[in-house]
């Protein structure tokens, strides 16, 4: 077993120095660099059987050395420009001998790189034309500063900087930014599909370390694993049987990220103990917690089972023990069923435990481990408790108006008498009789009848005007007959109904209306009469749902049914029922009223009857036509109201 100790100090003796510029982290890449790290933790590690390569290692950043600026001691030999993986750019700076001293720095959209201690030859002071070559990179400026040289790279777009050193050689590498690089592939490369290799590499899970970058060939896991230590402060233990070499690539990569990457390609798990993270082969953990769980196990099965009584108030015990023995796949114990023996698969009881309902007493008895038990007594408090009632109200409201107008003349001649006289009252039946009265002592004179050209008088008129005039043996009668009506009604039916939370209720209130029906005759038989019953009901049909926040979510079916009238059949009169009703589901605030539904009915009818020809005469036509109009308004309107009433739970007496 290997222990990586997150100790600074001891840390620094061992670890090589290594630049960091902008958000990544540079790491060595070349074979010389890999070889040298690997040499120099060949101890810890226990790999006694890596070859090690002598690197030289980077100055730390500050004063330089005095000796080392002399000029012409150090000088810059070549600039070589190159496009690596993904796009990224990649300039060698090759210096005449060992010793230089690089300073790398990022001022906005240039990498600027400063050696005070190399001279810069004349043949390599000009620029370069890098755009082609498709990087982050699109110029380079070689100037000399002083005694030194300065190197300046100028960028485009997002972008982060690595820089190593290596022997006469200082390596820059300028890499687009993850995010970038990934939805917008360099020119003349084919676009992979780097979502579909990301999901098939790791998981749906966020990553948030410090990034790193490496790029390694064939180098030990062992190794992998003391780098991202190193660079993350882990305190990280690995088992003896962690082994094997891997080959990756990561560029700006989060550390948990890299570690979640190495330890599935190498079948490795990890768990974290505090501030440890103990990284083994996913069979050797699974072994373990599995023992862990198979010595917890049989400690229980050792401990002394205890039985309580547990009294169940606002609940229904049957319905709790339903409940527990069905929750399956929870806890895998076998619980005693009501009376009978069997055996029930119950997840929240041991194996050992046994639960029974007593129906009579509303009451469970738990037989198990006292942690089970104890934590069977808890979900039964949380379950154990009264819940709230709603009260509802709802209020059907049937509004009516209606108005009719209607204008009619009744018009005739006839009758012969000797004298002439005129009479007028208010209908021609008076006024026939009064003509008649006249000549009563007269038996030659002919008796009056009436005769009427034109019969289109109101229906039911509320008055009438008549005027009959007599002369030379003629009757004339004229009777105009009018009527206005006026009706307005209102029904309102109030039903209300209380009721837990979370259950249905019912409230009816009517009649049955029985009709006559005939059952077919059957052979050699004859029909017969039978009675049948039609309920005409008010009734409302709601389960309430109280929310979080105190609103009230309801289930609502409203019905209002009524005998408008009866149909006359030639077994019976068969009634005519106008059904109202509304069946919707609404949230509604606590003591709102709201209107759930609502129909507007409005009818508006002209009826003209008259004599052809005569009618249409202007003024002298109204005697021989009948006008009538009627409006009528009717309007049904289902207002509710939910009023939430809290029940709180009491202490119950011992």
């Amino acid at each position: 077993m290997t222990v990586f100790n997150n100790n600074r100090s001891q840390r620094a003796q061992h670890s090589p120095q290594w630049r960091r510029a902008g958000r990544g982290i540079g790491l060595g890449l070349l074979a010389g660099a890999l070889a040298a790290f690997t040499a120099v933790h060949a101890a810890p590690l226990g790999q006694s059987d890596q070859a090690a390569t002598t690197a030289v290692q980077p100055a730390p950043l500050g004063s330089p050395d005095p000796a080392k600026q002399l000029p012409g001691a150090i000088s810059v030999s070549d600039i070589d420009f190159k496009r690596g993986q993904g796009g990224a750019a990649r300039l060698t700076v090759r210096f005449s001998g060992e010793g230089a001293i690089p300073d790398l720095r990022n001022e906005g959209s240039r990498v600027v790189v400063k050696v005070p201690n190399a001279q810069l030859p004349a043949h390599l002071q000009r620029p370069l034309d890098v755009s082609d070559f498709a990087t982050p990179v699109g110029s380079v400026e070689a100037r000399a500063s002083g005694a030194g040289a300065t190197l300046v790279l100028n960028t485009g777009g997002a972008y982060e900087s690595l820089a190593y050193q290596t022997g006469n050689e200082y390596i820059v590498e300028v890499v687009p930014r993850v995010d970038v690089a990934a939805s917008q592939p360099a020119r003349g490369e084919r676009a992979m599909g780097a979502t579909e290799s990301i999901d098939s590499a790791i998981s749906d899970r966020s990553y948030s370390g410090l990034p790193v970058t490496f790029n390694f060939q064939d180098v030990p896991v062992r190794t992998a694993l003391q780098l991202i230590a190193e660079m993350a402060g882990l305190n990280l233990v690995a088992a003896d049987n962690v082994q094997g070499n891997l080959t990756l690539r990561l560029v700006n990569v989060p550390w948990d990220q890299a570690l979640d990457l190495i330890l599935q390609a190498k079948g490795l798990d990890k768990r974290r103990n505090g501030n440890v993270i103990w990284i083994a082969p996913q069979g050797e953990i699974a072994s373990y917690e599995q023992a862990i769980a198979d010595a917890r196990s049989a400690l229980e099965n050792k401990v002394e089972l205890v039985t309580e009584y547990i009294q169940i108030n606002y609940h229904n015990a049957e319905q709790i023990y339903t409940a527990l023995t069905e929750a399956r796949g929870v806890g895998g114990g076998q619980g005693g069923s009501q009376g009978q023996g069997g055996n029930t698969d119950t997840g929240f009881m041991s194996q050992r435990g046994r639960l029974v309902a007593d129906a009579r007493t509303n009451t469970l008895m738990v037989s198990d481990t006292p942690k089970k038990v104890a934590e069977m007594k808890e979900l039964i408090r949380v379950i154990d408790r009264p819940v709230d009632q709603v009260v509802i109200e709802a209020r059907v409201v049937i509004a009516t108006e209606s108005v009719a107008r209607e204008l009619g003349a009744r018009f005739g001649v006839s009758g012969t008498t000797s004298g002439g006289d005129i009479g007028f009252s208010g209908n021609l039946k008076t006024n026939q009789d009064n003509m008649n009265s006249v000549n009563d002592g007269d038996p030659t004179t002919n008796t009056i009848t009436r005769g009427l050209m034109t019969d289109l008088a109101a229906t039911n008129p509320a008055g009438a005007l008549a005027l009959s005039i007599l002369n030379a043996g003629y009757l004339l009668d004229v009777e105009l007959s009018a009527m206005q009506q006026q009706g307005r009604g209102e029904v309102i039916s109030n039903p209300r109904v209380v009721t837990s939370n979370q259950r249905e209720a019912v409230i009816r209130q009517g009649e049955e209306v029985g009709y006559v029906t005939i059952q077919p005759a059957t052979a050699g038989g004859v029909a017969t009469p039978s009675v049948q019953f039609k309920d005409v009901l008010l009734e409302m049909v709601v389960t309430p749902t109280i929310t979080n926040d105190g609103r009230v979510f309801l289930n609502l079916n409203v019905k209002k049914d009524e005998v408008e009238g009866w149909v006359d059949t030639s077994i019976g009169d068969v009634p005519r029922i106008a059904k109202r009703e509304v069946n919707t589901a609404v949230l509604i605030e606590d003591g709102q009223t709201v209107v759930i539904g609502g129909v507007y009915e409005f009818r508006d009818r002209d009826d003209v009857r008259k004599v052809p020809f005569l009618g249409d005469i202007p003024f002298l036509g109204n005697l021989f036509k009948n006008k009538s109009r009627s409006n009528e308004k009717a309007e049904l309107l289902i207002f509710v109201t939910p009023r939430v009433l809290e029940v709180a739970q009491r202490n119950h007496r011992g």
